[in-house]
This record gives structure tokens, sequence and C-alpha cells, in this order.
């Protein structure tokens, strides 16, 4: 039977979403552990986003199979017996069988936060990247506009495959600012590696006057990483929602 779990979790003691060898350091890992005693046999859970270390998710989904049928609230009460504390499921159902978390996504949402104050947060320092210094916003939303829409976005990603295409659609980067801090909020079809963090790391640049809003038409059809800016810091990167189809899941 197939399921579909919703979490959160505090990726900041983790190197990853993705199980890596031996290691437990990574939420798949935690969650594939606690499945396959519940399952007695080996279980793989598919995340619908591989979010890299240090990196958040106020929603994150994940599917996957056991072979006896259990009671989605039963699986959701063990899990959360013996995950570690930061790391919650919030809801469990059964999927249909054909439903796969990351194939079926439509899209996903991810918040970045970044202070510019020029004392930290101590409170906040997990959830956010201490810049401090103050930003052009009128020309980081220019510089927004012209990164959304669909485009090849190789230059704004860490690694990428000559197998796949990086081609991606934008729909929207909102920039919001309250209380010392600036919040870039992305939805997109999808991302490559490290394309939200770059983006992020790009458009502070701009916002410190380092380069112009109008560098960005050229630095996307560079596709060369070296054109972009830094990559931010994980910290203050958090995978907010991923979005699917009504009838993507099916299930109950």
């Amino acid at each position: 039977m197939r399921y579909l779990i919703h979490l959160s979790y505090d990726g900041t003691r983790y190197s990853g979403w993705q199980r890596q060898g031996n290691s437990d350091r990574t939420i798949a890992g935690k969650l594939e552990n606690i499945l396959t005693r519940m399952n007695g046999g080996e279980v793989t859970v598919h995340g619908a986003g591989r979010t890299d270390a240090g990196v958040h998710a106020l929603d994150q989904t994940a599917s996957f199979d056991l072979v006896k049928p259990i009671d989605p609230s039963d699986v959701m009460a063990t899990l959360n017996a013996y995950l570690p504390e930061d790391i919650a499921v919030t809801s469990c159902k059964t999927a249909d069988s054909r439903f796969h978390a990351r194939l079926n996504a439509a899209g996903k949402i991810y918040r970045y936060v970044i202070r510019t104050d020029e004392v930290k947060d101590v409170f906040q320092r997990r959830y956010q990247w201490h810049l401090g210094k103050r930003l052009d916003i009128s020309e980081m939303r220019l510089a927004a506009d012209l990164l959304t829409g669909t485009h090849d976005f190789t230059s704004f990603a860490t690694s990428t495959s000559s197998k796949h295409s990086a081609i991606r659609t934008v729909k929207r980067i909102d920039i919001r600012v309250k209380d010392g801090t600036v919040t870039l909020e992305y939805e997109g079809t999808g991302f490559l590696y490290n394309m939200v963090r770059i983006m992020t790391g790009t458009l502070c640049e701009i916002g410190m006057g380092q380069r112009s809003a109008s560098e960005i038409p050229e630095i996307i059809s560079a596709r060369d990483r070296e054109r972009a800016g830094m990559t931010a810091p994980a910290q203050g990167l958090t995978l907010v929602r991923v979005l699917y189809p009504e009838t993507a899941a099916g299930g109950k």
C-alpha cells in the first residue's frame, strides 16, 4: 500500500534529505529506519524535494510503500513517536499506487529570509542569513522580474547534467521587508541544485550595489555558473509547500 505524508523539519543537524550511505544524519534516513522496522523489510521514501544540508522544510511531502496495510493514523503516530524532536509528520494518508511525491509535483514554493540589521537575531539565527547590510529593494525587485519566466537556469545551478534540461519556469519572486528582515518567496515548477540559493545570492549582490539588475538577461543567456552571484547560506532557506494537481494523490 502506498502512503503520502507531509512533514516539517529543522534541517540544521542534517546532511540533507537524501540518504547517504550508512549515515543516519539525513531526513529520509530517519524515516526509512523507522518504516523498515514497521514493514518488516526495506522501505524507500521518495521526497518531493531533496533539500540540501542545513535547509529546512515547513511542508515537505514524501511517498512510500508498505507491504502490509497499516492505518495511516498508526503510521503517523509511530513515526512521530520515534523521530527526533526536529522532525514531525503532520499528516499521513493512503495514496494511489501510481502516485510519486516528486514526479507528480506540479511546483514548489521556497522562502529565503535575510536579516539586514547590524545586530543578529540570536533566536532566529538558524533560520535566516545575517547579512547585516542594507539592500536596495527596488533594484532587487527589478532583477526578480527579469528572473521570472521560463529560462535555461544553468547559470544559477551548482551542477547540471547534459542528460537533463536546465529549463525551469519561475512563476513569481516576491520580496517583502519587515522589522529588519527581507523575505524572498519563490514559486516555480521546479528548481535546479542550489538554484534558489544562487538566485538569492545574486539578488543580494544587486541589492548591495555590487552588480546591476540589468545584468540578469546576460547572466541567464551565458549559461555559465561563474557569471551569477554567490550561493547564499543554507540556513535561510525553507521549503514552504509542494504543489500538486487536485487529483494527483488520490487515497484518503
